[in-house]
């Protein structure tokens, strides 16, 4: 394998080994908790147990569910049209993935306590409650730099954290020799699973790695075989692995990309029940919501082990006490059942957001900066460690000054949007992400290529239709936004002291 980053273009950290926790930027929050579950009879993931209206303290109707079943059907369409075959009964849908996600690390735990204390099926809940870390699900495993909700779910239970440097080619997957470094230096620590014979294996699930295939933070997808490499060294340590995949559709060369689920690459193994999928939908997303509308939905293995993690998340939503409104279940139904307008609307959407990255990229290693070539999402990562000397000549030496030099010279040209950087300028240092403080690391947004049009800009409102081949800097305000960020980067770089 060999693929450990120690250069400036990848996620390592100077003078930090592989495996330790780094620090972690602030996560935004996720609405209420959704639908509850119960073990079906087939042996699959059955969380339609809770899916009624849902009511405050006082009995008072919040207006909640009634469409939940439509959700878990489109979503059982939607994997499978995917390559990935699934029924309602294996979904589990929330008023976002983050919420998920913190659901299905309380399943997990709730899983390994149960197996260690006798049944205690609450110990998750009362994990969260009492902010211990709990030694029997173990650590937490993410890629340095990931999405910024991702550690602070796991914290919220009081999971242990490791990140871990991510590969040369792309993000959203760890290194995976790091990867199995990381893990056996946790157990020496341990905080990363139950200690098994000596000399052995350790027994049972060891913890959680969450990645991300289609990786918005740096806007690259996993090769399939660096894919294959990753689940053999999860599986081998007996992680289980929760792939997030909301931006999988966003691929700007789908022709070109390729873009695997662990779920699909582990299908009919031995570890086919090692994998639970998520995907989220926002009014900020591949397919925007109406605003205020949110939803995820989580897909859980078809087999004995799947059932009971899926039963369990299904458990701690009920027990949140939630679920998705009528609008949000109404917008992620149709958003996932993928008619040929929301297809037309979402392909244009990544056309537009594919150039905008092209040309981000092109500016960044323009002005001298490492960066991937990106291929999906709304964002770049750019490295200037290289230039880190002229950095240097501007006071600029980690990854704050280097945000905060940049909102400088970017703020007021256009109006702020969904997951902009301080100022509002789509500007984030890579310390939000989990990466190196030091390093100097930052990501582009691409809405910085959107233009300034005015306070009522929204993603609602971008370009309804943007053919292939469409010129880019055709659009209103783009050649002028694209100068300004060349011009901002240049004077960045030039080795001035001013």
């Amino acid at each position: 394998m060999g693929r450990i980053d120690h250069g400036p273009a990848g996620g390592s950290e100077g003078g930090q080994r592989a495996g330790d926790a780094a620090p972690t930027g602030t996560t935004g929050t996720t609405g209420t908790a959704g639908t509850a579950g119960a073990a079906g009879a087939s042996g699959t993931a059955d969380t339609a147990g809770a899916g009624g209206a849902v009511a405050d303290d006082t009995g008072t109707d919040t207006g909640t569910d009634t469409g939940t079943d439509t959700v878990r059907s489109a979503a059982a369409g939607y994997w499978e049209r995917r390559g990935m075959p699934t029924v309602p009964g294996q979904v589990a849908v929330a008023p976002g993935s983050s919420l998920l996600l913190l659901a299905v690390l309380a399943a997990q735990a709730g899983e390994d306590e149960e197996d260690e204390q006798a049944g205690e099926a609450g110990g998750a809940l009362r994990t969260a409650a009492g902010r211990r870390t709990v030694p029997g699900p173990g650590a937490v495993f993410l890629p340095r730099p990931c999405s910024r909700r991702y550690a602070r779910q796991a914290r919220l239970l009081g999971r242990a954290v490791h990140t871990v440097p991510v590969p040369v080619e792309c993000g959203g997957v760890p290194d995976p020799f790091a990867l199995l470094e990381a893990v056996r230096r946790a157990r020496t620590r341990g905080t990363a699973g139950r200690p098994g014979e000596p000399g052995g294996r350790e027994q049972g699930p060891s913890g959680v790695l969450v990645l991300s295939v289609a990786d918005d933070v740096t806007g690259t997808t996993v090769p399939p075989e660096l894919l294959h490499e990753v689940c053999e060294a999860a599986a081998e340590e007996g992680l289980l692995l929760v792939s997030d995949e909301t931006w999988r559709d966003t691929s700007h060369r789908p022709h070109d990309t390729v873009v695997v689920s662990p779920a699909e690459m582990l299908h009919g193994s031995a570890h086919a029940d090692a994998v639970v999928v998520l995907t989220g939908l926002n009014p900020a997303g591949p397919v925007p919501l109406p605003p205020g509308a949110a939803a995820g939905a989580a897909r859980f293995p078809a087999t004995g082990r799947g059932a009971r993690i899926g039963a369990r998340t299904g458990e701690v939503l009920a027990a949140l006490g939630a679920g998705l409104s009528r609008a949000s279940a109404a917008a992620a139904a149709a958003a996932l059942a993928e008619s040929a307008e929301v297809r037309e609307r979402r392909d244009a959407a990544t056309r537009l957001h594919g150039a905008r990255a092209d040309a981000l990229h092109r500016a960044v290693t323009a002005a001298g900066a490492v960066c991937r070539p990106p291929h999906v999402g709304r964002g770049v990562y750019a490295d200037f460690e290289q230039l880190r000397s002229r950095l240097a000549a501007r006071g600029i030496r980690d990854a704050p000054a280097l945000e905060a030099e940049l909102v400088r010279g970017l703020a007021g040209h256009r109006p702020p949007r969904a997951g902009d950087g301080p100022g509002g300028t789509g500007v984030l240092g890579g310390h939000r992400f989990g990466d190196d403080p030091h390093a100097l690391r930052v990501r582009l947004a691409t809405d910085l290529l959107a233009g300034a049009r005015g306070p009522g800009h929204t993603p609602e409102t971008e370009p309804a239709a943007f053919p292939e081949g469409a010129d880019l800097l055709e659009l209103p305000g783009a050649a002028q936004a694209l100068t300004q960020v060349q011009s901002v980067l240049a004077d960045l770089t030039d080795g001035s002291s001013h």
